[in-house]
């Protein structure tokens, strides 16, 4: 073993203690060292195009996995360009180590070529900065940063390795860290005596699960909950499949710009039951507008403090477990009304509607009808932001957790193709679809190489329509005109093919499904263009503004 090697080789050594699977990243002069001693790991790297793409590939697969994904870049440009993903991932909840290089300890403290404090630059972005002061410490530092990425709540950190403590000499006897893994704690039974108190006097209740509870894996027992008490149960957009929107108790996702249907079942609670919740998949104020709602927290964590998230009870420990320990707790069942049956109707009415409208470009209703006929129920479709996210996350029906992916802390452009490519990796065996406006897509398309290159197959579907839609959308909406949005677009079945992927151009409606149905079982990489016509979002708002409750 080369002395120059030894500590990058240590680094190694602890990813694979950690269970590391993939690295997704781009080497630099200043970390060939470990790039180098990966090779002969048990560790795939996955050379990618933009380091960008890095931080959302190993976003989605700390998401799907619950295992910190691993992104690596060189210092300066190459580290500041991960901080998107890392960012993501720590507004949305999700475990990422992100290391890369800096200059050697013997010029970062003055002005020098390359030279600027990362760890300050990612300390608002993560939940722990730090930089390697020696080739001594890396044990103790990568397995905190392991340990903090994973821990409720999740999301990213980050690690400095200059230059010289990557290629420095190590004592043959430093190892890695045993890994401890922190075990959640059962509910009070204070706190669920308290809860229960406040179920026995309510009227209308309903569950509002979020993403905390698709980490958890509850899904089990919050449908057991919700049949158990007779309760209602609306997720949020990264909640979406955490509780199946075939459930006679589905209300659907909120988070829609506008009073969707689903919110009108929050108009007539009483008191609100959230599960898995965090505040920034979705602003509080849209469904406890006058802060009267009694609200019953169940989470790993406590609360965030916002003044229409007024908690009135706190439930902090495994999730599964307090709802099953406050289901026992509640001496009575809730009768479902009319208002939950309603709302899947006029959901299912929409989605009817969808696969029977054949205009040329398409509607995003008939788009959204024919990827859910296309895929199967534990398939993976990822949804990007703009337009797109609209349109899938209310009417796209989810059956499993985590089979319908946003970014909805963030909302960061451009994550669909890089992330599509670790679900991909992470569940091999099922199908997976990128469906992305033509904007996002072109923010990190250039990973269709990577795709293609590592043989990992997928399909992306283009929602064509030459603006930035959902923009457009909103400056309609509040400005009665928009401007500045538009843009062109290169011939996408080309700009596929030479990648060496497939491409695909719809030319009619009716031609949508059998070219995703075909795409999807040639399994290999492959584009799909379909021009898509916004003039229903409009229509959309227009019908929500005016509709009126009760249901």
């Amino acid at each position: 073993m080369s002395a120059q090697a030894d500590a990058a080789r240590l680094i190694v050594q602890a990813l694979e203690a950690e269970g590391v699977e993939y690295v997704f990243g781009i080497p630099g002069e200043e970390n060939i060292h470990f790039v180098d001693a990966l090779k002969d790991s048990s560790i795939r790297y996955v050379l990618v195009r933009h380091e960008q793409g890095a931080a959302f590939m190993a976003e989605i697969y700390g998401r799907l996995t619950g295992k910190a994904g691993v992104a690596s870049a060189t210092l300066g440009p190459g580290a500041i360009n991960l901080q998107l993903g890392v960012a993501d991932a720590t507004t949305n909840s999700t475990p990422v180590v992100a290391i890369t290089a800096q200059v050697g300890l013997d010029r970062i403290y003055k002005e020098s070529h390359q030279v600027v404090d990362l760890v300050s630059l990612f300390r608002p972005i993560t939940k722990w900065s730090e930089l390697a002061p020696s080739a001594r410490a890396l044990p103790e530092l990568i397995r905190k940063a392991f340990k903090t990425a994973q821990t409720e709540r999740p999301g990213a950190v980050y690690l400095a390795i200059p230059e010289d403590v990557e290629s420095a000499p190590v004592p043959g006897d430093l190892r890695p860290l045993p890994v401890n893994v922190v075990r959640p704690q059962d509910p009070s039974p204070a706190q669920i005596a308290r809860a229960a108190d406040v179920l026995a006097t309510a009227r209308r209740p309903i569950v509002l699960a979020g993403h905390g509870a698709t980490r958890a894996g509850a899904s089990q027992a919050l449908v057991r909950f919700s049949e158990r008490l007779g309760l209602p149960v609306a997720t949020t957009f990264n909640g979406k499949g955490v509780f199946p929107d075939d459930h006679r108790h589905a209300l659907g996702a909120v988070g829609f710009m506008r009073h969707d249907y689903v919110n009108f079942g929050f108009d007539e609670a009483d008191v609100l039951i959230s599960v898995g919740y965090e505040l920034q998949e979705f602003d509080p104020v849209k469904i406890n507008p006058e802060r009267d709602k009694k609200i019953i927290h169940i989470h790993r964590f406590p609360a965030e403090v916002d003044d229409h998230y007024p908690v009135k009870v706190g439930v902090h420990g495994d999730i599964s477990r307090s709802l099953h320990v406050l289901a026992d707790a509640v001496h009575r069942r809730f009768e479902i009304n009319g208002t939950g049956e309603r709302i899947r109707r006029m959901l299912r009415e929409e989605l009817e509607q969808g696969r029977a409208e054949g205009g040329f470009p398409l509607s995003p209703r008939r788009v959204v009808a024919d990827i859910r006929a296309a895929m199967g129920r534990e398939d993976i479709v990822l949804a990007d932001t703009g337009a797109v996210k609209m349109w899938m996350a209310r009417m796209y029906p989810t059956y499993e957790p985590n089979t319908m992916l946003v970014s909805n802390g963030l909302s960061s452009m451009g994550f669909s193709v890089p992330g599509a490519l670790t679900a991909k990796l992470a569940y091999p065996r099922r199908r997976v679809l990128a469906a992305t406006g033509d904007g996002a897509f072109l923010m990190n398309s250039q990973e269709l190489e990577t795709a293609v290159r590592e043989r990992v197959p997928f399909v992306v579907l283009v929602w064509v329509d030459g603006a930035y839609g959902l923009i457009e959308w909103k400056m309609d909406l509040e400005l009665g005109r928009d401007s500045n949005v538009a843009f062109g677009n290169p011939d996408f079945v080309k700009y596929a093919e030479s990648f060496g992927a497939r491409g695909y151009r719809v030319t009619s409606a009716d031609e949508l499904l059998p070219t995703l149905r075909k795409a999807l079982a040639d399994d290999v990489v492959s584009v799909i263009a379909v021009p898509v016509d916004y003039s229903a979002n409009l229509q959309l708002t227009d019908k929500l503004g005016e509709l009126t409750g009760p249901f």
